[in-house]
């Protein structure tokens, strides 16, 4: 009866003279309306209707209050643009470990956030207002961005519902919600009395697109070809370079020259000193340059190449010396009237170029940093928008791109261009707009990184969090010991303000700061940000308005979302920082992960979060990123349309996200394929439980020992996907489940059972015992594939039988009985079945046999291996799904004394065992479709064996182990 499905009984009418018994009556096939084909795309959206109308999310709330609490706190998406793939991984992957958690018996909330202020919604409205100023003034242009912002929230909040992400949908936190944007004004007057914040006039990353500073996270790296150059800086004293390296002057003979290599010319009108490393060796080398004698000062290691380079001969070699000595020579500009010192710092390196650096603090992190310890000037001769300042001489009101050129020309005019080259390097760019930064020194604010120990506290506690990957602890650790003061100031509309009030002489900051911002934040709690940029400095400061210039910089956007655990926090009564988890792509350990870090630092030196997990990001199946251009783009919308979020959900669920993540249709292919084989498994478990209540359930004692290793390996199962799920291990859990279907259920446990819940008694006890442990593996089935197969899993619990809550997601993991421990060697049973399957398949091809049940089996086995084969007696055969079985001792055998057609069993443990199959030569029972010796005894049913005659009656064959 094994090798039947649901409709494989076919005609069982048999004539007995003048009665017809239909025997199809009497065998117990699979009933239930749960379909074969999912049809998850047109099925979906009807589901989603039955959780709205359930209130799932606040019954999820209700079920868990009073639980210990979890909470994954959500990254904020920018409310801008449809979703794509990134965003579905990422939601899909949040709500695998909220439903999982509240399965845990946990109360795990899930408030779904927007970023909602800064560029990228700045630029959508600039497409069609223009920029402020043009068509609207800046009230007018927040406005615009807000209605922009709440339009693009609503259309996502739509698909990742879509999705079967459960969370707070109608109370999301919004980053442009006044509550939320009076309580960062709040933050920063904490950050300010912890004493992080100070005014620099630091270079930053300046985009000329955006016309703002950037964060380090909004900093991309792509190649740039750009002009390499070495330029002569003529030394003013000749007599002065002599004897601070000891050569004679009159050896020299012509005029001195310290050369630098740089790959920004247009810096050179803001260039204040050269810098060469101390640690290095220097040396004075005479060439001819169009028939002058001239001295070049190179680093010693870099002389060849350098001179190489230039196309110059060394005629002598005049000295070799520490670059210390150099420390305070006086060069001059190579075209202004400008005497600049030589410097010394560690940023020089021998890497490329001459040993000297040409240093602009204006325009370089390490250019300030070395000239502020020589109080050297920071000159910055261009505007915000790209161009050099009319004063500027030489390059007035040119775009830097534009000024290379024409500082190129003038160094070859002047004589100090020693070489020039085009160099493809690695260079910073804005990750909005894809074009080259500059650096800029303008005045800024800056959250500062040491004065108040910032980093040291952020590097201590970063060891406190457990990363998933692990590896995410380092890189947080690198990525925090080597960043600059953090840059919060936007020269922007569309934020939060820096709502500070600064003397104008002093530019201290107003004396009752943290009494005005207070008051500043209960206005911006009622009007929005807008209070600010509206308000009279007077109606706060009185006669003290005109000394005072109010800030219209607004806060750096990864403010905003880093201060999202601060503000959340003020805002609802059920979040709580710090929170058990952040989750977001790897590219936020620059980003959320790290603004997060150092606001909560800033505020309480804590971590906002005890665990951090990052995912990989997208690719196609050759490892390409997708783009349009490769036409290898997947979207989650045509996905959805097609397969259904459910197949979106497995592939997140299926895929290691620790890595790169390959998506294809051929992939999504092959998960249909898995996707079916676990349907199918749940529906034939609701297919021969349809006369089954939970009440009827057999105590453990009374089952069937086949049934007992049943629940014994779902037990041990849950055990371990209940570990993967708290370990954020999901690819495990889909393969552990998986293979449960396939092997231990479909390849095994399934296959055995068919006969019995098919032939015995609809209501006796050995077709009970399987149904009992067929229902608990239905309710253990169905709470593991809830948090990936939402969809599915919900249909499943709607066809269960018995009393039970409205929604799985109202539950948590099923109870499993425990169970004694059981002496029959399952993994030797299970092995030597697959040895009998083997030889079975054989005969099939053969054409000896047409299934397992026209064959029979003898075992011939040693003394140690008899006792426990053959202590299963006649039920072997229901376990080899064959029509007999017969157990053999025979001592001493051997490959020599092996009986007649035997082979050897190859997968049991210890060997000693041999197997041969035949065809039976006995009758065919037309019920239970068993050869059986026996068929013919009863007189009322000749067509049947005793047991199918037995079995039409309670209370039906007894069961012991199969």
């Amino acid at each position: 009866m094994s090798t039947r499905d649901e409709s494989a009984a076919g005609d069982m009418a048999v004539s007995h003279g003048d009665r017809v018994v239909d025997y199809k009556t009497t065998i117990n096939l699979p009933q239930t309306d749960f379909p074969m084909k999912a049809d998850l795309a047109k099925r979906e959206p009807a589901q989603l209707l039955r959780w709205e109308e359930l209130r799932i999310y606040e019954r999820m709330r209700e079920v868990s209050r009073g639980r210990p609490p979890f909470v994954l706190h959500d990254g904020p998406p920018y409310a801008n643009g449809v979703i794509h793939l990134g965003h579905a991984l990422n939601k899909i992957l949040k709500d695998i470990v909220v439903k999982s958690r509240t399965l845990d018996g946990r109360d795990a909330p899930y408030i779904p956030g927007w970023d909602c202020h800064g560029l990228p919604i700045e630029l959508a409205v600039e497409k069609k207002h223009g920029r402020p100023g043009q068509k609207l003034d800046a009230a007018g242009f927040r406005a615009a961005c807000r209605a922009f912002a709440t339009a693009q929230v609503d259309a996502q909040r739509t698909d990742f519902k879509r999705l079967g992400v459960f969370g707070d949908w109608d109370r999301p936190y919004l980053t442009m919600d006044p509550r939320y944007e009076a309580q960062q004004i709040r933050a920063l007057g904490k950050i300010i009395r912890n004493g992080h914040l100070y005014r620099g006039a630091k270079p930053v990353h300046w985009c000329i697109d955006c016309r703002s500073a950037l964060a380090e996270a909004e900093v991309e790296y792509e190649d740039k070809t750009s002009r390499s150059i070495d330029v002569a800086f003529r030394v003013t004293d000749v007599a002065d370079f002599a004897r601070r390296t000891g050569i004679d002057a009159a050896r020299l003979g012509g005029p001195v020259s310290v050369v630098i290599w740089t790959t920004t010319p247009w810096t050179l009108p803001a260039n204040e000193a050269v810098a060469v490393n101390e640690a290095f060796r220097y040396v004075a080398v005479a060439v001819d340059r169009a028939g002058e004698r001239e001295v070049l000062v190179l680093a010693a290691e870099l002389q060849e190449a350098s001179l190489e380079r230039f196309g110059l001969v060394r005629q002598e070699l005049l000295g070799e010396f520490g670059g210390r000595v150099l420390e305070g020579l006086k060069l001059r500009h190579p075209w202004l009237e400008r005497d600049v010192p030589v410097i010394l710092g560690e940023h020089v390196t021998l890497d490329a170029g001459t040993g000297a650096v040409h240093t602009a603090p204006a325009h370089g992190q390490e250019d300030y940093v070395v000239a502020a310890r020589y109080e050297l000037p920071v000159f910055n001769p261009v505007g915000p928008d790209g161009r050099f300042l009319a004063a500027t001489p030489l390059v007035a009101g040119l775009k830097v791109a534009e000024a290379d050129g024409v500082v190129v020309q003038q160094l070859e005019q002047s004589g100090a261009l020693l070489h020039q080259r085009p160099l493809r390097h690695s260079y910073p760019h804005c990750w909005r707009h894809k074009t080259p930064l500059i650096f800029r020194a303008t005045p800024q604010w800056f959250i500062s990184m040491d004065q108040r120990g910032l980093r040291e506290h952020a590097l201590r506690d970063i060891k406190q969090v457990q990363w998933t990957p692990s590896w995410g602890e380092q890189r947080m650790t690198n990525m925090i010991a080597t960043r600059p003061d953090w840059c919060i100031s936007r020269q922007r509309i569309w934020g939060v303000p820096l709502a500070l009030f600064v003397h104008k002489d002093s530019a201290a900051l107003h004396p009752r700061t943290q009494e005005l911002l207070q008051q500043v934040a209960a206005r911006v709690e009622v009007a929005g940000i807008d209070a600010w940029f509206a308000l009279d400095p007077a109606e706060l400061l009185g006669s003290e308005a005109a000394q005072y210039d109010k800030l219209n910089d607004v806060m750096d956007v990864w403010a905003d979302s880093g201060l999202s655990f601060e503000c959340l926090a003020a805002m609802r009564s059920d979040f709580k920082a710090p929170v058990d988890l952040y989750l977001e792509g790897s590219d936020q350990h620059r980003g959320w992960f790290h603004s997060s870090l150092l606001m909560s630092e800033a505020l309480y030196e804590r971590a906002p979060y005890r665990g951090v997990l990052t995912h990989g990001f997208t690719v196609d199946d050759k490892g390409r990123k997708m783009s349009k251009s490769l036409g290898n783009g997947i979207e989650p919308q045509d996905i959805i349309r097609t397969l259904g979020a459910d197949m979106l959900r497995l592939w997140i669920a299926a895929t290691d996200y620790a890595n790169e993540m390959s998506l294809s249709q051929e992939i999504l292919k092959r998960l249909s394929d898995s996707y079916r084989r676990m349907r199918n498994t749940l529906r034939f478990l609701l297919g021969n439980l349809y006369d089954f209540e939970p009440q009827q359930a057999l105590p453990v004692a009374e089952l069937v020992a086949l049934d007992r290793w049943a629940i014994a390996r779902a037990h041990e199962l849950q055990r371990e996907i209940v570990s993967a799920y708290r370990d954020y291990a999901f690819h495990l859990i889909y393969q552990k489940v998986h293979n449960f279907c396939v092997v231990d259920l479909g390849g095994f446990y399934l296959d055995v059972l068919k006969d019995r819940l098919y032939t015995t008694p609809a209501g006796g006890r050995a077709r009970r015992s399987a149904q009992t442990a067929m229902w608990h593996i239905a309710e253990s089935m169905v709470r593991w594939l809830a948090p990936i197969l939402s969809f599915t899993a919900e249909e499943f619990w709607r066809h269960l039988r018995g009393g039970r809550a409205e929604s799985v997601f109202l539950t948590t993991w099923h109870n499993l009985p425990e169970l004694p421990t059981d002496a029959i060697d399952w993994a030797a049973l299970i092995a030597l079945r697959g040895d009998v399957a083997r030889e079975l398949e054989r005969l099939r091809i053969a054409g000896e046999i047409g299934g397992p049940l026209d064959a029979e089996v003898d075992i011939w086995c040693g003394p140690e291996q008899y006792p426990r084969l053959a202590a299963l007696g006649a039920e072997l055969r229901f376990l080899m799904i064959t029509s007999e079985a017969r157990v053999h001792e025979l001592a001493g055998l051997t490959a020599a004394a092996a009986p007649a057609e035997a082979v050897p069993a190859l997968e049991i443990e210890g060997g000693g065992v041999w197997i041969r199959v035949r065809a039976s030569t006995q009758i065919k029972c037309v019920r239970c479709w068993h050869h059986r010796p026996d068929i013919g005894q009863s007189p009322e049913h000749p067509e049947l064996c005793a047991r199918c005659v037995g079995n039409l009656t309670l209370p039906g064959e007894t069961r012991r182990y199969f």
